[in-house]
């Protein structure tokens, strides 16, 4: 018996999943949850075999799971399903060792048949992904400049980002500026969603 755990903040999609899942003969669902911290304490609780986990749930990301996860020697085989298709969340993703990666908008058969196959070892990424592996874009960022655009992203002003990291509003829209004009786009918005699809922030 395969023993899985679901983390999917949506409702609909998490009942639909569990539904289809205990039909099968060889697949048992332990728990079902709604973000990454209740994901976390029902692996430590129910030690499953395989966890299928959404990318963006709450508290702690399914990336961020999967990481912790593996810093923690935990065995549990780790699949993400999920609606994007971003290299940089996909590359992030195998640097976490995940068993699988998949697309939310493939059959169900499809995901059982994973479920099955990354516990007999092998690897599974949604046949649409597996080209963007060898896409690898590299970060032109510094370290400086993803944080202020992390910071950003959080909703922090120029003067909080400042103040943060003990800089002048001066240099802050510098740092800014430079990221625009590294990442080929228009604004700081346009800088921030460019760094994040790619998975640099």
């Amino acid at each position: 018996m395969i023993r899985v755990i679901i983390a999917e903040d949506q409702k609909m999609l998490r009942g639909a999943l569990t539904s289809l899942l205990k039909l099968e003969n060889d697949i048992e669902v332990l728990a079902e949850v709604s973000d990454g911290q209740a994901a976390w304490e029902a692996i430590q609780r129910y030690e499953p075999d395989v966890c299928l986990l959404d990318i963006e749930i709450p508290s702690i990301t399914g990336l961020e799971l999967a990481e912790k996860l593996r810093h923690a020697g935990s065995t549990c085989k780790i699949i993400i399903v999920t609606t994007f298709a971003r290299p940089g969340y996909l590359q992030k993703a195998m640097d976490a060792k995940v068993e699988g990666y998949l697309l939310k908008d493939e059959p169900i058969d499809y995901l059982i048949e994973a479920i099955r196959k990354v516990m007999n070892g092998e690897r599974v990424i949604s046949t649409d992904l597996a080209a963007t592996l060898f896409i690898k874009q590299e970060n032109p960022l510094t370290d400086r400049e993803i944080e202020v655009l992390r910071m950003a992203k959080e909703g922090k002003t120029t003067h909080d980002i400042g103040k943060t990291l003990f800089l002048t509003n001066g240099t802050v829209r510098n740092y800014f500026s430079s990221a625009i004009q590294k990442l080929e786009v228009e604004s700081r918005q346009q800088a921030i969603e460019k760094a994040r699809e790619n998975g640099w922030i």
